[in-house]
């Protein structure tokens, strides 16, 4: 009876520290750091109120990112698709899955998404919001193909994780809500705003006459007119977070956005990326098929497809698109480069 007596002391007492523990521990906030560009010309950047960033959340979410727990033959993470060194995308095509599956959209680059403010993700805009967008790809067959209750338990005996969710969010139970808040949480500390381009705009770099002349291609709706669709020296993202047609095709195999709706209005819009980083995020559009920028800019020069939900942004479709000249071609390349960001890519807050 006295060993059973101190059994159940022992325990109690475990258990009221661990409860105590729980809720005492406050997570330390974390403070994004944002560029001087953005904080001019941007509204402050989308945290839900029911997922903050904190230091604890934030390490967690890394750590998961990049750990292949979440496959479930533990041998794929988040970080197989979303490479840093390639601007968090794949420098595939296609994504290949856990079983060899292959994907049919080339990987979405990560960055800059505190700042989507239409809060939809994926190229067809599924997901709403990036705690939502996390959740989908640990179960899809193609991708992660496991079952969150897996997961879940996998987490819960593993060594550390109990311990690293019960700081960051006051509860050593694991489950995929904690998870995908984690992992929403480091991804929105990926900001990239730090290029060639930015240092021009506040005065610390000097474009050449090449990449000038492209910028004002890019500008000129007479030429390459492509900030509508994304962004300009007054819109540091590079994108409008918008859905468009942008004559890639006549007919479609993949719907886009019109999947997502059921509106045949939307058939064959797709997000509009940003340029970021455009140096190392090939290839390019939602199925990879270009695999340089020369490719992409004859795309808009003079291989716009015709079809009933073309965007209106797409002005030149009867011709074709833009027709720009070799000389404007090379330097709208050359002005595209500079919105690459390498202090992005080499940010080892960012890698495992």
């Amino acid at each position: 009876m006295k060993k059973l007596y101190i059994f159940l002391l022992s325990f109690f007492l475990l258990m009221s520290c661990a409860s105590k523990e729980e809720e005492i521990y406050t997570p330390i906030p974390y403070n994004l750091d944002i560029p001087q560009l953005f904080a001019d010309k941007l509204i402050a950047p989308i945290i839900p109120t029911n997922n903050p960033l904190t230091e604890e959340g934030v390490a967690l979410g890394k750590k998961l990112f990049f750990d292949t727990i979440l496959s479930a033959d533990g041998t794929k993470s988040c970080a197989s698709c979303h490479n840093p060194k390639s601007a968090f995308t794949d420098e595939q095509q296609f994504s290949v899955g856990i079983d060899g599956k292959i994907g049919f959209r080339n990987a979405m680059p990560l960055f800059n998404l505190a700042w989507n403010f239409d809060d939809r993700f994926n190229w067809d805009g599924k997901a709403f919001g990036l705690e939502n967008q996390a959740f989908e790809p640990v179960s899809n067959p193609i991708e992660l193909h496991a079952d969150w209750k897996k997961i879940e338990e996998k987490l819960q005996n593993h060594q550390e994780y109990p311990t690293l969710f019960l700081r960051a969010f006051g509860s050593s139970t694991i489950d995929s809500t904690f998870v995908t808040n984690a992992i929403a949480q480091f991804e929105r500390t990926l900001i990239s705003g730090n290029s060639k381009f930015d240092e021009f705009l506040l005065g610390k770099a000097t474009l050449t006459p090449e990449e000038e002349n492209g910028f004002n291609v890019f500008m000129d709706e007479a030429k390459g007119d492509c900030f509508h669709c994304h962004g300009s020296n007054n819109n540091p993202l590079w994108t409008n977070n918008q859905f468009h047609n942008n004559g890639l095709d006549r007919n479609f195999t993949d719907l886009g956005l019109g999947k997502i709706t059921g509106d045949p209005a939307d058939n064959g819009k797709f997000k509009s990326p940003s340029l970021r980083n455009l140096a190392f995020t090939a290839p390019y559009m939602h199925d990879g098929r270009f695999a340089t920028l020369e490719e992409v800019i004859n795309h808009y020069s003079e291989g716009l497809q015709p079809s009933a939900t073309i965007d209106p942004l797409m002005k030149q479709i009867d011709k074709g698109g833009v027709n720009l000249s070799p000389k404007d071609k090379a330097d709208l390349k050359a002005f595209l480069v500079t919105l690459s960001d390498l202090d992005f890519i080499n940010n080892t807050a960012f890698q495992q």
